[in-house]
């Protein structure tokens, strides 16, 4: 029996291990550089294949249509290669369209050479049998398209080579046994045929089929021990138990291995480009992620990776990819949206917070019921029964007590507009809505409502504010300001004494003041008069009582305008208070000439 059945049998096998190899790239499809790697051992199996079939022909035509076969794939194979080590070094940012469309001008040039050889001989001269061996096999003599073919295989061949040597020199040693791997399991499919060509064991036998068998043996080796084109399909099986998440992956050495969807979404400017990066260029922009990255697996929550203040709130989680045999070979980032989450707790802190502010009102509103709404009303049931006991006496004319019932009533009914505009305010109910008003006509609104109040203890109320003082407020709130003031101001000043208000401009804001020749604010009053938020009432030098809530409301309501209040006190002299708040947004001065025209 000749060797060539023998020959055939191996070549099979060879084909069997390069259709292994193929699987094994198709299982690990998601990953391009496995597209390639496979593709190039597919040319590999026509190649072999045919051969198995060439060596056992015995006429020429027969020899023919296997090397028809066998081309299917031989012109592609350097390509393919080729285009897998740019993949693997690094360089797969070269690899576009127009860049493998101009690789396989020259393969395709070879294939159609081949299959039109009959009519131009360029590729073969001339093909005839030699039995030298024993058994029929072909005798070629090469014509130019062959040559260029081979020369520009050997050319893609020393480049690829070239970038494998300048990896292995730049890599870590725990990477250098894997490109070793790579270096010599490359030799096979290319040596080989060096040596078939170059003649050196004077046989007719192509050896280069034989170099896949080489091949696979060593590429065997690199993918299951140590995981040559193993490192991304692990991280990807883990962003399909998360696939909402942004899950990056990379190696020991912090180079960029591959990302999902949600990454690219989440980080700017993550495109395949980057993949074999390091990760302190593409993650550049992002230092909190870029420190992270290079320190050991750990675990942050509920950060801003960019840290603009509108930005989405993400767990950071940094952890091991590990192999079947619990080495490390990579690291895996993972960023989980949790901005929902932070804003649902920020929404229960600030509910949680307001029910406590509403907690202590109620507690303190009750205070005020009972110190302030009590003593009125008590006084009423006390004159009651004196006006109910001296009518049965005799019936005489009750004037002095009608009065001072009356007195009473109308404090009651003011103590208790004012709780409900507190209350209004700190739930929430009273609208905030600014507009324009001329200060003067709002001040004389109010002190026409206290003319009753200051007549009854003869005190002067006089305005010095002039028509067109524009201010900017809410009139509730400008109104209810106000009328508490010039309420204050009756109440503790004596009889006979006047008050005045004033208007001046500073800036953007209106300074208003309110003057009383009263009583004053003695120092222990002055030091927390506006700093309690439920401060206790005192008698008016009549003897009147309030509420001890119309300075909170002042205080409060300033605020919401955009303004601030104090105060100025001599005590036997008098007191001032101020507030300011905002002018128009245009000049009055603009608004005047505007009126003019119209």
């Amino acid at each position: 029996m000749n060797y060539n059945l023998y020959l055939s049998v191996l070549l099979i096998a060879a084909t069997c291990c390069s259709l292994v190899m193929c699987y094994l790239s198709w299982k690990r499809r998601e990953l391009p550089i496995a597209i390639s790697y496979g593709l190039a051992l597919l040319t590999g199996v026509f190649y072999s294949f045919g051969y198995a079939f060439e060596v056992v022909s015995e006429t020429l035509e027969q020899i023919r249509f296997w090397l028809r076969i066998e081309y299917i794939g031989i012109p592609f194979g350097p390509v393919l290669w080729f285009i897998m080590l740019l993949q693997y070094t690094g360089y797969q940012s070269f690899i576009r369209k127009w860049v493998v469309a101009l690789l396989m001008a020259i393969p395709m040039v070879t294939f159609t050479a081949h299959y039109t050889n009959e009519w131009h001989h360029l590729f073969y001269k001339s093909m005839t049998l030699n039995e030298s061996e024993g058994f029929p096999l072909v005798s070629l003599v090469k014509g130019p398209l062959y040559q260029l073919h081979i020369a520009y295989s050997y050319i893609l061949i020393v480049i690829g080579m070239g970038l494998l040597i300048q990896m292995y020199r730049k890599a870590k040693p725990h990477m250098k046994k894997q490109i070793a791997l790579m270096l010599i399991g490359s030799c096979g499919p290319f040596g080989f045929p060096l040596l078939y060509l170059s003649g050196v064991f004077g046989v007719s036998i192509d050896l280069s089929p034989f170099g896949f068998v080489f091949s696979g043996i060593f590429y065997m080796l690199g993918i299951y021990h140590f995981d040559m084109l193993k490192l991304a399909p692990l991280a990807l099986r883990k962003v399909f138990e998360s696939i909402q998440d942004a899950v990056i992956v990379f190696d020991l050495d912090h180079n960029l291995i591959s990302f999902n969807d949600s990454a690219h979404r989440v980080i700017e400017g993550l495109h395949k480009k980057e993949v074999g990066h390091p990760a302190i260029e593409v993650f550049s922009r992002y230092p909190l992620l870029l420190e992270r990255i290079m320190q050991e697996p750990s675990s942050v929550s509920k950060v801003q990776i960019s840290g603009r203040a509108d930005e989405p709130f993400y767990n950071v989680q940094l952890s091991l990819i590990r192999n079947n045999k619990e080495m490390p070979v990579g690291k895996m980032l993972r960023l989980s949206d949790v901005t929902e989450v932070v804003r649902a707790e920020d929404r229960l802190l600030d509910n949680a917070r307001q029910l406590s502010e509403l907690n202590t009102f109620k507690d303190k509103m009750f205070n005020v019921v009972a110190h302030d709404i009590r003593d009125p009303l008590a006084v009423l049931v006390n004159l009651m029964e004196l006006m109910e006991d001296e009518m049965q006496a005799c019936g005489e004319k009750h004037e002095e007590i009608v009065h001072e019932m009356g007195q009473q009533i109308q404090n009651t009914f003011t103590l208790v507009e004012s709780l409900l505009d507190w209350f209004r305010s700190q739930r929430g109910g009273m609208v905030f809505k600014p507009i324009e008003r001329d200060l003067a006509i709002t001040v004389q609104t109010s002190l026409r409502l206290m003319i009753v109040r200051s007549e009854g203890k003869h005190i002067q109320m006089i305005s010095e504010i002039p028509r067109d003082t524009f201010v900017y407020a809410d009139k509730e709130m400008l109104d209810l300001i106000i009328r508490n003031l010039l309420s204050n101001a009756i109440k503790f000043t004596d009889y006979g004494g006047s008050i005045r208000l004033k208007a001046e401009r500073i800036s953007d804001k209106m300074i208003v003041s309110v003057s009383d020749t009263g009583e004053g604010i003695s120092a222990d009053q002055a030091n927390s008069l506006l700093q309690e938020a439920y401060p206790v009432s005192s008698a008016g030098t009549a003897g009147e009582r309030g509420v001890g809530l119309g300075l909170t409301l002042c205080r409060e309501f300033v605020r919401l305008n955009g303004g601030d209040i104090w105060f100025d006190s001599v005590p036997s002299q008098g007191s001032t208070f101020y507030f300011s708040i905002p002018t128009p947004p245009e000049a009055p001065s603009i608004r005047s000439s505007l009126k003019g025209a119209m």
